[in-house]
């Protein structure tokens, strides 16, 4: 059956697919209504089934950094897809993409490839705890590491977003060594952690940026007991800066989880460290870890050709994108009834409904609970502007969105808080 309309298309998922959707956030559970349903992405676009275009800000949720589609990323996928989809041995398309990811990151020696940022933050994790040889992690309230047991408690994001705690079909047991702490707020750490998870910008519960001296404490803190540090830069990473969140930062962690950019829109994901923790993996090891479809050569040939895009003027052009937009926003709301706070940190964007900025998940649930961003959301949505259907989700501006569309994007803002402001 031909499928070209939304509600049918949805309506027909529901009964192949959990709630329709392969995953929980794009059920539109949090915003209401139905999904539309994609047909293609070009640039700063994706079309649904029935022709609508949007200007797309969520961008597969941060990969297509470049834009849907862009020429380069799908000339190499089909280039090496005509070599062949998989081997299950090595090649020089992984080596080349950890040559490259390895180059761009100060402190980062060695990597090991995986399909999802998931499965680079549970190694991340195995491999933490086998080179301490302790089992307590620290993690904080609203950073969100993939959908890993020991690490969903607490989650941001797409667990937020459908109203979960995240624990069910959790045991006690696998979460009894997590410690969850506060966004923000450097703790004193017992000698018996093995590894403190972060998001070095929080991207998981809207937009909320490290203040002054908290990745530098967690690094203080770390060295002092002996723990490791580790970056989830599975957001972060070649989305926020040329040498990622530890070159923005100025903070080294131990250990570090990438995904997303790095695969170009493709099924990704990458761990690493020094040579001195990495010599803890399997073959070196003990630590086991391994993945049948891991270094896809579909997925780092898209990833190479995408970091190759990725130059200082593709960021300084990011970043002074979602400027435009963040001012632009703000400006949409000024004399309006409706409280709003536009964090930006370099390409990255958020939206809380808030009298004053959100420093942690507490700020960030209050903004989720004001009701505010369904409405918002589908008046944008009716205007051709395409926001991630959750509270807790950021904008993606990416290299294809030029001066037409965030003015457009500008324009369906205020038209839209014209319409909800009473």
């Amino acid at each position: 059956m031909t499928y070209t309309n939304n509600i049918e298309a949805f309506e027909a998922s529901k009964h192949v697919l959990v709630g329709g959707v392969n995953s929980p956030v794009r059920s539109f559970r949090s915003v209401g209504g139905t999904p539309y349903v994609v047909a293609r992405g070009e640039g700063a676009y994706v079309y649904d089934i029935e022709g609508n275009a949007y200007i797309d800000y969520v961008q597969s949720y941060g990969p297509c950094v470049l834009g849907h589609a862009h020429p380069a990323v799908v000339a190499a996928i089909c280039d090496a897809a005509a070599r062949g989809t998989s081997y299950g041995a090595p090649t020089i398309g992984e080596l080349r993409l950890a040559e490259e990811v390895v180059r761009r990151i100060p402190g980062l020696e060695m990597l090991r490839m995986t399909s999802s940022g998931t499965e680079a933050a549970m190694s991340a994790i195995r491999l933490a705890r086998g080179a301490t040889g302790r089992s307590k992690i620290v993690k904080f309230d609203g950073n969100y590491h993939g959908h890993v047991d020991s690490l969903l408690v607490a989650a941001g994001s797409g667990v937020a977003n459908q109203g979960l705690t995240g624990m069910a079909g959790v045991p006690d047991g696998v979460v009894a060594d997590t410690v969850v702490l506060p966004y923000n707020r450097v703790p004193i750490l017992a000698d018996d952690v093995a590894v403190v998870a972060v998001e070095p910008v929080a991207a998981n519960m809207g937009l909320v940026a490290p203040v002054d001296g908290f990745l530098e404490g967690l690094r203080a803190e770390c060295d002092r007991v002996g723990a490791l540090l580790l970056f989830d830069e599975v957001i972060t990473g070649f989305r926020l800066h040329h040498g990622g969140a530890t070159a923005w930062s100025g903070v080294t962690p131990d250990v570090w989880a990438f995904g997303k950019v790095i695969g170009g829109g493709l099924p990704v994901g990458a761990f690493g460290a020094s040579r001195e923790v990495m010599s803890h993996l399997a073959p070196l090891g003990p630590v086991y870890q391994g993945g049948t479809l891991s270094g896809n050569p579909l997925a780092v040939a898209a990833g190479l050709a995408t970091l190759s895009q990725l130059t200082p003027d593709a960021y300084a052009q990011l970043s002074a994108t979602a400027e435009k937009l963040a001012f632009g926003i703000t400006a949409a709301f000024e004399g309006s009834s409706i409280p709003v706070q536009v964090p930006r940190v370099g390409p990255l964007l958020g939206l809380f409904f808030a009298n004053s900025p959100v420093l942690d998940n507490d700020g960030a649930t209050a903004s989720a609970e004001s009701g505010r961003f369904p409405p918002l959301f589908h008046a944008l949505l009716k205007r051709g502007v395409a926001l991630a259907p959750g509270p807790y989700e950021v904008m993606f501006p990416s290299l294809a969105h030029g001066e037409a569309e965030i003015d457009r994007t500008i324009a369906a803002f205020r038209d839209a808080v014209q319409e909800l402001t009473p």
